[in-house]
Parts: structure tokens; sequence; C-alpha cells
């Protein structure tokens, strides 16, 4: 039977921009295994409303993204490779620049594994670099 975990991502003052429902099919998953869910689940429902002008508000924004905006395909949705973003989220989490939240510990490494229980929390924190500090 499927486990289903709930994940939010939180802005640093502490705001909710986005809540996701993930299921797993093992009560006992590795952080990795969360953010392949994670970024699986956001990039199909972004391909299955190709034609839903909704820009895409993922983990991480695919390369193309800001060039499709304002190239020849303005206004149309392209198709994401979950596979590419997954490889970005994963680089993105090991470079500190998203921080994962369970049950208010922060993960430390991709393979650290954690037991979902109806009490378990997890949230997304990204952040982003200031300029000219």
């Amino acid at each position: 039977m499927p486990t289903t975990l709930t994940v939010r991502d939180e802005t640093p003052a502490g705001g909710v921009s986005n809540e996701l429902s993930l299921e797993f099919l093992s009560e006992t998953i590795t952080v990795r295994d969360l953010i392949r869910e994670r970024v699986y689940q956001e990039v199909q429902d972004h391909n299955n409303r190709l034609n839903d002008p909704r820009p895409y508000h993922g983990l991480v924004q695919p390369e193309s993204y800001g060039r499709t905006l304002n190239g020849p395909h303005a206004g149309q949705a392209r198709p994401i490779d979950w596979k590419k973003q997954f490889e970005k989220a994963v680089e993105a989490f090991e470079a500190n620049g998203v921080l994962i939240l369970i049950d208010d510990r922060q993960a430390e490494s991709l393979d650290q594994t954690f037991t979902i229980t109806p009490q378990t929390s997890v949230t997304f924190l990204r952040l982003t670099l200031l300029v000219g500090g």
C-alpha cells in the first residue's frame, strides 16, 4: 500500500508558497528518493497541462525556461525532461541551494534515510544568493 507524504515549499521568511502530496511504495525512503519523486511529479503535472499558460514552478527551473518564455515559442509551454530536472535538483541540494527539513531537522545527505509517518513534516527551502555582497 502506498504511503503518502505532503511536502511544502517555504520562503526564507516562513511563508508557504507551495504544497504537494507524494506517494511512495515504502515507508522508509532516502532524501534522494524524496527529491526524485517530487521532481517527477512536478514535471508530469506540467507536461500533462502543456496548453495551460501558467508557468512551470518546480523545485528547479529548466535551463531553457527563460529563453522559451521570450523566444519564438513564447506563451507555448514545452515538455520538460524529468531526469534532467532531477539531476539539477540533486546538484542544487548538494550545493546548498535547496535545504530540506525533515521534522525540522536539516537533511545532511542524499543517502540519509527516514521513515514516513502521519506526523512527518517535510519542508523545502530554496536559497537565493545575494548579489554584490
